[in-house]
């Protein structure tokens, strides 16, 4: 048995946070890749070092860290709006990775940079304690067939890793369409210890405006689907 697994970490390094969907490049997002990864994304420090967040934006601002953005377009708008705060996206997926830049290169965007690598190591080994104001799961992959439940993201452990990573008072803001994922989200961080729940009657919280409402989300509106958002403070 590994170090690593003698320590208790076996189940943090079995969960990822995501599932490996190659896509076609666009020219656009190969382009992107090419030209601005080496401008605007983020690769790993040197064992042992953490990314200094004052020395990669050049600037002291609260940070916002949003796991598995997708294409990136919610993400670009909230960066966009909110000049004030710096973003850090992670995404392995190429083609989404390359449509962020491409969209944060047409918005002048400047407060974003991005990661292509898996989110739990990247918490675990690239981030120091408290360095982040806020973190952004929107839409897990909800992993809906029961015997696939354990595979979920958000789970006791992961969000323990995340509260360790964010300052007191950061807050921590989920979103899914799926109610069984959002019931299990719920469940898992009303039992979780150092969080407050943000919402009014101990559940869930209308969409806040900061978070832009997608076409998939609009799409899913109008057919009648349900969208649940949750937001949790750390407190200690």
């Amino acid at each position: 048995m590994s170090e690593q697994e003698q320590s208790g970490s076996v189940y943090m390094r079995r969960i990822r946070s995501f599932v490996k969907r190659e896509g076609r490049l666009t020219k656009g997002q190969a382009s992107a890749l090419e030209r601005l990864m080496p401008v605007w994304g983020i690769t790993a420090p040197a064992k042992g070092q953490h990314i200094e967040m004052a020395e990669l934006f050049e600037c002291e601002a609260p940070v916002t860290l949003e796991i598995g953005f997708g294409m990136g377009h919610s993400l670009v708008a909230m960066a966009k709006a909110a000049p004030e705060r710096n973003f850090i996206g992670v995404e392995v997926h190429r083609p989404g990775v390359g449509a962020c830049l491409m969209e944060a290169e047409q918005q002048g965007v400047a407060n974003l940079r991005v990661i292509e690598f898996d989110a739990v190591e990247v918490l675990e080994q690239w981030l120091s304690d408290a360095c982040l104001d806020r973190v952004q799961i929107f839409f897990p992959d909800p992993w809906h067939k029961t015997k696939h439940h354990k595979r979920r993201l958000i789970q006791p452990d992961f969000v323990q890793l995340l509260r360790r990573k964010m300052q007191p008072g950061g807050v921590l803001h989920l979103a899914t369409d799926w109610e069984n994922y959002a019931e299990h989200m719920l469940e898992v961080m009303l039992a979780a210890s150092g969080y407050e729940n943000l919402s009014a009657d101990n559940t869930y919280i209308p969409r806040p405006d900061e978070r832009p409402l997608t076409k998939f989300e609009q799409r899913g509106h109008r057919l009648g689907h349900g969208v649940w958002d949750l937001q949790f403070k750390v407190v200690s």
